[in-house]
């Protein structure tokens, strides 16, 4: 137990089974610039970065650990000595690092200035949280919760400069491993940089069962809800509810990509039975939300937005309806160039439905609201559109088997203009 006071970790903290570091209120334990564990070799370090590779080079560290909790209202304070980038011998990059954990507890407590993380936990079971605060919008993550399950997180204010909460499967473990049984309620999530609430980019095992509620993002350089799959994993059973967005690049985004950067031969992997409900986005920066699916089976799907409302930039003038460019072996938004609709675009995806949503712009554009490229059963039900004083159409159909639009609108209350190459209408 730590009362009140300053406290320096002169080195790396070996953390036991059954141990609890309570922080009382107005305690803090302060990072040194030196004396930490050296990094492990790690045989499979080429499938991860190395921030991801190693895990004793930290201020707290623990292996095969059960029952360890972080609690009480004190900080944890890096001090500015954690390194962001690959550290030297003797230096850390992290504040927790935990590998094959069970029920592992950090609540109440600050984490700030962690380097490369505030916190990073691989291969865990039952892990809980509450009223956690972490403060890395001056260096990097805040915390990457990797090959884990059975998660329940609640009243987390996490802001990052890089990942602030970040949901990831790697290699480091020499196995892909499972993920899922989440849980993250009463969230309040910023990146500078990168995104807020996240899976991956690093996706070995599959993912399936999350539950995210009540959640305010207030700033992402990249996603703010972002879900990429590019080393092969599925990614399903994960619902979004009652979020407000502000300040991301891209506030929603979807992509199924070919990196494959993963031990054990992985293939494309797949994102399906993914539900938004109640979602509010603003303030958003240039890229559109995007899905984007890979082909045949590799299509997004299931997808499901039931009152999400979102405001875009716009700002552009009216272009090339083709396909944008893409990188697959990119997670980042801006791996896909301009979308040629200035809402939604759908590329390589089925069974996509949006109920009683919305897209507008903060100034007249002349793409269109949405363009669904490839696809089949896509529907549109009480959905409005800004409409664009220059553009083609509203809804933009290319190729897509199957799409029906009902009861939808643009925001003067006329009908929206459907655009339609190679598709088929199912209504």
């Amino acid at each position: 137990q730590f009362a009140a006071g300053t406290y320096l970790a002169a080195g790396t903290v070996h953390l036991k089974s059954g141990v609890t570091i309570q922080l009382d209120k107005g305690s803090t334990i302060t990072g040194s610039s030196s004396g930490y564990d050296k990094a492990e070799d790690n045989k499979w370090d080429k499938y991860q970065d190395y921030g991801h590779s190693h895990f004793h080079n930290a201020m707290f560290y623990g292996d095969n650990v059960e029952n360890v909790s972080f609690t009480g209202e004190g900080t944890i304070d890096g001090g500015g000595h954690l390194i962001t980038g690959n550290p030297k011998d003797g230096q850390a990059d992290k504040i927790i690092s935990i590998t094959h954990c069970k029920n592992l507890t950090l609540s109440g407590i600050t984490l700030k200035r962690g380097g490369h993380f505030a916190a990073l936990i691989n291969g865990c079971d039952g892990v809980t949280s509450d009223k956690l605060n972490i403060s890395t919008a001056s260096d990097r993550d805040g915390w990457n919760i990797i090959s884990t399950t059975n998660v329940h997180i609640t009243n987390i204010t996490d802001a990052a400069n890089d990942d602030a909460l970040v949901f990831k499967s790697d290699y480091a473990l020499g196995a892909k491993l499972p993920n899922g049984h989440v849980t993250v309620n009463n969230a309040k999530l910023s990146a500078k940089c990168c995104n807020a609430l996240m899976f991956g980019s690093e996706t070995c095992g599959d993912f399936t069962d999350y539950d995210f509620q009540d959640i305010q993002i207030t700033g992402a350089g990249k996603s703010g809800l972002g879900m990429v799959s590019m080393d092969g994993a599925v990614i399903s059973d994960v619902h979004y509810k009652n979020i407000t967005l502000s300040g991301t690049a891209s506030p929603i985004t979807q992509k199924v990509g070919t990196r494959k950067r993963c031990g054990n031969s992985p293939g494309v992997g797949k994102i399906h039975d993914i539900t938004y409900e109640n979602i509010t986005g603003t303030n958003a920066g240039s890229y559109s939300p995007t899905l984007w699916g890979e082909a045949g089976a590799n299509q997004i799907s299931n997808v499901t937005f039931t009152n999400v409302n979102l405001t875009l930039p716009g700002g552009k003038g009216t272009m090339s309806t083709g396909v944008p460019s893409n990188d697959p072996k990119d997670y980042n938004p801006k791996s896909i160039g301009t979308r040629p609709a200035y809402g939604w675009y759908i590329h390589n995806a089925n069974n996509i439905k949006f109920v009683d949503s919305s897209v507008r712009f903060s100034k007249d554009d002349g793409r269109p609201a949405v363009i669904a490229n490839t696809g089949s059963a896509l529907t549109f039900d009480h959905f409005t559109a800004q409409k664009g004083s220059k553009s083609p159409s509203d809804l933009l159909f290319q190729s897509v088997t199957g799409y029906c639009v009902t009861a939808s609108q643009n925001t003067s209350g006329g009908a929206l203009r459907i655009g339609n190459t190679g598709s088929t209408s199912s209504c």
